[in-house]
């Protein structure tokens, strides 16, 4: 029997018996087992897809079987690992340092006995998994992270690149964190590291990772005071109103800026994403490139840092890479082999594999043979297996002939919009469209919004992230932070500004905002991470109309997490809202407030514990921010939006007209304000229209009564 192996650095101690299961793993500073031993899971297994010696495969059934560890030794910093049943043992050499440990799977050792009479590339593995411990439950989970951490210690199992799998699985009184290998996209090479730290010290551990790796330096990101800002979202902007953009990014107080890539490029939606070569930017700037390195410096001269918004993975319909001749890089969702030759005038496509469970949605309905898409109306799900009803040239390209026995498949096109599809990122189309996109970046940008990052083909877990790190590696300059649409593990060493939630319309914004970026909020801090509240758009009244107290609400309960929100959708909204100076002081105000601190934590609990408890951040008669609960009066007429309040012994009303301006007559006198510290007056008959304050010394109930009924002129 082989003695018990110690794997440890300064930080823990993880102790592994002579059958490779774990019996310990104790964080040294605290004496804390960090391990529940109450079940035998191995540290180490290897998957096929099917069994493949003779002997194996005939005793037991052919499926997908894992074989678990059931023997480990150690010569020096390697791990020689046996498995049951199966015959070849896995080399994992083990690197220990003082803020990590790192497991790499180094080779497989198989003999010329093994595998006798098969010709096959041994060993006949589909996945290994490098690492697997059965982690007590702690009070936070990160899952992104995947790390096990409360006050005292955290528990990491974390990739050191993009290729590794890195997921867990919950049980009654533990957590299997796990790392795996994987054929097709690493086997030999892969390597996943194990942090065990007191939990103000996890995020320094893996920052040494981090430089250790050349990875993105996530943690530098996250400590980087930039991440406590708000985006303002610079859609339809030019060199010719970029200084309406910049006045109204100022006058939010944000400074920072992002650029929509349509505002660079000609397209419209996702339609020609794919074309960003400086011959497809927009008029506006006639000397390409170079007019926008000027309006970028001109940017950044006003104080304000701007960043790129583009879509990487996707290609849009009516690019170069689409028309006339489909690319052969693009993705298909299904493959299919032509059963006889077409002709260019066949409007049946005729294959030899079932197309039952075909994409449906009309738009996304597309084959793609050789350089020609072609468009159909159904398929057959008998033999003959056939497409029905095509319409041939789809999306202008060209229409050919195409032999028996070609193999083509279904576009991936894009679920959102249909206007455009994603790339085959097992080709270099990515790293093209990269090199494209750095060479705008470098341009004068200084981070970066990754949009439609869901849009890649499976394993979703390696291509999201890969996708991102295949843009991010082209740049000369690293962004200051990144955000994107979709995560995976490995983005969390660049993605920083995590993900932004999408539009919400007025109707229902702040129910939105309840049920899902507060509640990623929670989620993500565990993750040690903010999450962005939205995009949020200027509606006007056409649209729903956004008033001050939707965003007072928003920004609220963003500060509170201390999460930012995006400004969007504000190239001529904001000229024609008749509310834009008030929303843009709400969000003034509490950008002020959370990226210098103001809010104290207990403030801030406040605002979460009673998330249906509206507030309001005031300028007070000393020109000092105020917190103050405050509640909306339901008013007879819906152009006159009113809530309550009291402070220092007086009630209040805030008010404002939603769609223009008019006067509004009340039964009584009241004080009135345009700002708590402007002078007042007293009268009953009131101006409405932008935000102003009534205030009285008769109580709250008979204060809102005024209002209940009354109506503007």
């Amino acid at each position: 029997m082989n003695p018990d192996i110690i794997i440890e650095n300064k930080h823990f101690r993880l102790t592994v018996g002579a059958d490779c299961c774990p019996k310990s793993l104790l964080h040294k500073a605290t004496g804390e087992e960090c391990l529940d031993i109450s079940e035998d899971i191995p540290l180490f297994s290897v998957t096929q897809p099917r069994p493949f010696n003779n002997e194996v495969k005939v005793a037991y059934p052919n499926k997908r079987t894992t074989f678990q560890a059931d023997r480990v030794r150690r010569e020096g910093n390697r791990l020689i690992v046996g498995f049951e049943i199966i015959p070849y043992e896995a080399v994992v050499e083990v690197k220990e340092t003082p803020a990590y440990v790192s497991f790499r799977l180094a080779e497989f050792i198989v003999k010329p006995t093994d595998y006798p009479e098969l010709h096959i590339t041994p060993p006949p593995a589909e996945s290994f998994r490098l690492l697997q411990l059965p982690v007590k439950h702690r009070k936070n989970f990160g899952q992104w992270l995947n790390v096990c951490w409360d006050e005292k210690v955290a528990v990491n199992v974390l990739a050191t690149s993009p290729t590794p799998s890195i997921d867990s699985e919950k049980r009654k009184h533990f957590r299997i964190l796990t790392a795996d290998a994987q054929r097709g996209i690493q086997l030999e090479g892969c390597e996943a590291a194990l942090i065990v730290s007191a939990a103000d010290e996890l995020l320094d551990a893996i920052d040494v990772l981090e430089t250790d790796y050349d990875l993105p330096r996530g943690v530098q990101s996250r400590r980087n005071p930039a991440l406590r800002k708000s985006p303002y979202m610079a859609s339809g902007l030019s060199p010719k109103n970029v200084d309406k953009h910049i006045a109204y990014c100022k006058q939010c107080g944000y400074t920072l800026m992002t650029l929509y890539y349509e505002s660079l490029f000609t397209c419209t939606l996702y339609d020609t994403c794919g074309n960003y070569d400086e011959q497809d930017i927009r008029p506006s700037y006639p000397e390409g490139f170079e007019t926008l390195r000027k309006m970028l410096q001109k940017i950044k001269a006003a104080g304000i840092t701007p960043g790129l918004h583009f879509l990487h993975t996707h290609i849009g319909l009516k690019s170069r890479y689409v028309t006339p001749i489909a690319d052969h890089r693009l993705n298909k969702k299904q493959i299919f082999t032509l059963a006889k030759p077409l002709g260019p005038d066949d409007t049946t496509v005729y294959v030899e594999q079932d197309p039952t469970g075909s994409v449906m949605s009309e738009r996304c309905r597309i084959l793609q043979f050789g350089g020609e898409l072609i468009h159909y109306e159904g398929y057959c799900a008998q033999r003959p297996y056939c497409f029905t009803g095509c319409k041939r040239g789809y999306c202008d390209t060209y229409v050919t002939e195409h032999p028996l026995g070609q193999m083509g498949g279904i576009l991936d096109v894009s679920e959102y919009s249909a206007n455009s599809c994603y790339i085959d990122q097992n080709t270099d189309l990515q790293d093209e469209i990269a090199a494209k996109l750095a060479k705008v970046y470098d341009t004068g940008f200084e981070y970066i919004y990754f949009d439609g990052s869901e849009g890649t083909n499976a394993p979703y877990a390696f291509h999201v992230g890969n996708a991102q790190y295949r843009v991010l590696k082209r740049l000369k300059n690293a962004p200051l932070f990144t955000a994107g649409a979709a995560k995976t593990h490995f983005g969390w060493h660049y993605l920083s500004g995590a993900n932004s939630f999408d539009v919400f319309p007025p109707a229902v914004f702040k129910e939105m905002i309840r049920r899902h970026p507060a509640k990623a909020a929670v989620q993500m801090r565990q993750d040690f991470t903010c999450v962005n509240f939205g995009w949020w758009h200027v509606y006007t009244e056409e649209d729903g109309g956004v008033q001050p107290d939707h965003w007072e609400y928003g920004t609220a309960l963003a500060a509170a997490y201390d999460c930012p929100a995006t400004l969007s959708g504000v190239d001529i909204y904001l000229d024609v809202h008749p509310r834009a100076d008030d929303l843009l002081e709400v969000l003034r105000r509490w950008e002020d407030v959370r990226v210098s601190g103001w809010l104290t934590e207990a403030q801030k609990q406040q605002i979460i514990d009673n998330q249906l408890q509206e507030h309001i951040l005031l300028v007070n008669e000393q020109k000092a921010y105020e917190l103050v609960p405050y509640a909306q009066i339901p008013t007879a007429d819906e152009r006159l939006r009113a809530f309550g309040f009291e402070r220092n012994g007086r009630s209040y009303v805030v008010y404002w007209h939603t769609k223009g301006e008019s006067t509004l007559t009340l039964p009584a006198a009241v004080t009135l304000q345009d700002e708590l510290y402007e002078p007042a007056k007293e009268t009953d008959t009131l101006p409405v229209s932008r935000r102003r304050y009534a205030s009285s010394e008769m109580p709250l109930e008979q204060l809102t009564k005024l209002f209940l009924n009354a109506k503007p002129d």
